[in-house]
């Protein structure tokens, strides 16, 4: 996929060489990990870790547990105040290398698509944060570790995201390519849109509410909206994809369906414990948000997905 160049006023920080403690994310994690052994044994915690590493189930998981928190400073404020304190500045943490720069151009384009949407439509866009990290970090949600993957924190509006991740989506899922690296950031700015809509907030509430097979099936709706919107973003620059682009999204979105993680972890598959969908699902939600190039046609809380 031919992107541009990253705007130079996206908000994008770099915690990569920085020191962080344990805790927040992490801590969460290893106090799981015992209930999740009790209830499926050793299996289940490997499927568990692989399903965190994939998708940033810390992050989301924070995010979800802590609902909303401060708004992303609109493009104008970021503007005013670019190379204030506090601030990386894009071209130094764009710049670390090819991996990171793909990183900013795609989360760039996002931005500059999903603002054009939200003006047409007449609504005020918030833009989000992206973050690098390598190893650990910090975000709004808690502790991020590389374990973790590339995941969104509604708390603080970031897209945090370690870019050793694409290696191992090419390595050890089998999904290479640019645009597979493209749809991993268009996911995750898809979680940012869920909490500009408000559908990140219900889904929170709801899963408060409700049982725990309840809770997830509403994860998967969120989920495979974010795949959706992804797929949006793409169609709304279909004039930069190339032959092949659609292929690696596809390979990516069925490689970490969670029945495919759960197989490929040696345990049983059990949908009753999916949170993101099926590979069939993924694929299928991703292609109409292709297809379409509509957020409306995005609607998998209604109906049967």
């Amino acid at each position: 996929m031919r992107l541009d160049d990253f705007d130079n006023d996206i908000n994008v920080e770099d915690q990569r060489g920085q020191s962080f403690g344990g805790g927040g994310g992490g801590g969460l994690l290893l106090g799981l990990l015992p209930m999740i052994g009790s209830r499926f044994g050793c299996g289940g915690i490997v499927v568990v870790l692989i399903i965190f590493a994939v998708f940033g189930g810390l992050g989301n998981l924070g995010g979800l547990v802590g609902g909303g928190g401060s708004s992303a400073p609109t493009r104008s404020e970021r503007s005013a105040g670019a190379g204030g304190e506090g601030g990386t500045g894009a071209a130094a943490a764009c710049g670390v290398d090819a991996a990171t720069k793909a990183t900013c151009n795609a989360f760039s384009s996002a931005e500059n698509t999903w603002e054009q949407l939200f003006a047409r439509s007449g609504e005020r866009f918030q833009a989000p944060k992206l973050v690098f990290y390598g190893g650990s970090g910090q975000s709004g949600c808690g502790a991020a570790m590389s374990a973790m993957g590339p995941f969104y924190c509604p708390s603080d509006q970031g897209i945090y995201i370690d870019t050793s991740f694409y290696d191992e989506l090419a390595n050890k899922f089998g999904a290479a390519g640019d645009f597979a690296q493209y749809y991993v950031v268009a996911h995750e700015f898809g979680h940012h849109i869920q909490t500009l809509t408000g559908a990140s907030e219900r889904v929170r509430r709801a899963q408060q509410s409700g049982s725990e097979a309840e809770g997830n099936a509403m994860s998967v709706r969120l989920e495979l909206q974010a795949d959706c919107y992804a797929g949006v973003w793409a169609a709304q620059n279909r004039n930069r994809l190339e032959p092949g682009d659609v292929e690696e999204g596809m390979t990516a979105a069925q490689a970490i369906g969670d029945d495919t993680l759960q197989r490929r972890g040696g345990g049983r598959v059990a949908p009753e414990s999916f949170t993101h969908g099926t590979s069939a699902q993924r694929q299928a939600w991703l292609r109409r948000g292709l297809e379409t190039g509509d957020p409306a046609q995005c609607d998998t809380f209604s109906g049967a997905i």
